[in-house]
């Protein structure tokens, strides 16, 4: 049967070879998701228990919300999150370590396992990172617009607190992980050749 399996995929992969690579993307993509779900919240705990908490990380403002607030690129104001912060710097570290550990293996296994590219990895490298920097910081722009409701809906709407906090910290990681997703994969039709 698995033999079968194999046999099928093989046909299938050469008669639809960017299917195929899309259909192991979406796989490879989902694990990494899942790590990043595990990785997350055991970031965030220990930075929690540091004075980071309590440092504002408020960068690049760009205007202003609708309620006259001002609106930040990255905008981890200091704060425990279930007492009406932002995180701080603890909780960016905690974001952009884990999405670090999940893009340095994600890369890898993009590149060996979805694309079985053989061209220059440094040169893949480069640009990887360069679209992972572009990536990132159109990410968070977008984070200002349904970061807050989401974690205001959840934690004070729905009067959940921490459970809440957790949830609007898995929503919005797997809004960041689609994001990524869509962006990512015809960026690495690019990056990722066989020659």
């Amino acid at each position: 049967m698995l033999t079968g399996i194999k046999a099928g995929w093989k046909t299938f992969s050469k008669k639809h070879p960017t299917v195929a690579q899309f259909l192991i993307f979406f796989l490879v993509s989902n694990g990494i998701t899942v790590l990043q779900m595990i990785l997350m919240p055991a970031f965030k705990g220990a930075f929690g228990m540091t004075s980071l908490v309590n440092t504002d990380f408020q960068v690049w403002h760009v205007g202003s919300n609708t309620d006259g607030t001002p609106y930040y690129i990255f905008n981890y104001a200091a704060g425990e999150l279930s007492k009406g912060g932002g995180g701080g710097l603890a909780y960016f570290l905690a974001v952009e370590i884990t999405m670090a550990i999940a893009q340095v293996i994600n890369f890898f296994l993009q590149r060996n396992v979805t694309f079985k590219a053989n061209n220059s990895a440094a040169k893949a490298a480069m640009w990887y990172v360069i679209a992972y920097i572009i990536i990132t910081i159109g990410a968070a722009a977008l984070q200002g617009v349904y970061k807050a409701p989401i974690y205001n809906l959840f934690m004070s709407g729905l009067d959940m607190g921490a459970g809440g906090e957790a949830v609007a910290d898995v929503i919005t990681m797997l809004i960041n992980s689609a994001i990524s997703f869509w962006v990512f994969f015809p960026i690495f039709k690019v990056i990722f050749k066989n020659k």
